[in-house]
């Protein structure tokens, strides 16, 4: 199965991204499935101007994306809370490709703060519903995030696995069901 990590956040130091880092190395080790990271940080997608619906009619500079988005089996969505909601920029890079009929997600939100994206959780349901993808219910929602996960994308709070590692358990499981054809 191949699980796509996209990480949302547009900013240079984001501290989401050190989640996604994590989990990329984590699903790595943990599973026998192919693993992809990608960062919008990496994608210059302007606002929407047209769909991309397959790799031959993608533009150039985002056929190696588009390769892997119509690839993917599952996705995992790592973001900040902007505002009460997931980032903008996680938000135009899926406008840019159709509907994920029947794909499984993963949930992970992030922040500073003591709420760790909360509502950038609840809100990334309904946007997954847009998509007709399946949410799975255990999100990882990461208070301060800043200090349970470094730079370099290691945890670095002991205490926090538990939760890590029901998320991976529960998302795994989901995925794999979803994907037997």
């Amino acid at each position: 199965m191949n699980i796509e990590i996209i990480s949302g956040s547009p900013r240079a130091e984001s501290v989401t991204f050190r989640a996604a880092l994590y989990l990329h190395r984590l699903f790595t080790s943990k599973t026998n499935h192919h693993i992809g990271l990608i960062d919008v940080r990496e994608h210059g997608f302007g606002l929407l101007q047209k769909v991309i619906v397959s790799v031959e009619k993608a533009p150039e500079e985002h056929k190696a994306l588009a390769k892997r988005m119509f690839a993917a089996d599952a996705f995992i969505l790592v973001t900040p809370e902007y505002n009460g909601s997931y980032s903008p920029a996680l938000k135009n890079l899926l406008d840019h490709f159709p509907k994920q009929i029947h794909k499984p997600f993963g949930i992970v939100t992030g922040s500073a703060g003591v709420m760790g994206g909360m509502r950038a959780s609840q809100q990334m349901q309904l946007l997954i519903n847009a998509l007709f993808g399946i949410a799975s219910p255990y999100m990882l929602v990461i208070p301060f995030i800043d200090k349970k996960i470094d730079a370099e994308g290691n945890l670095i709070e002991g205490s926090f696995q538990s939760n890590v590692d029901t998320f991976v358990q529960e998302y795994v499981w989901l995925a794999e069901r979803i994907s037997e054809k």
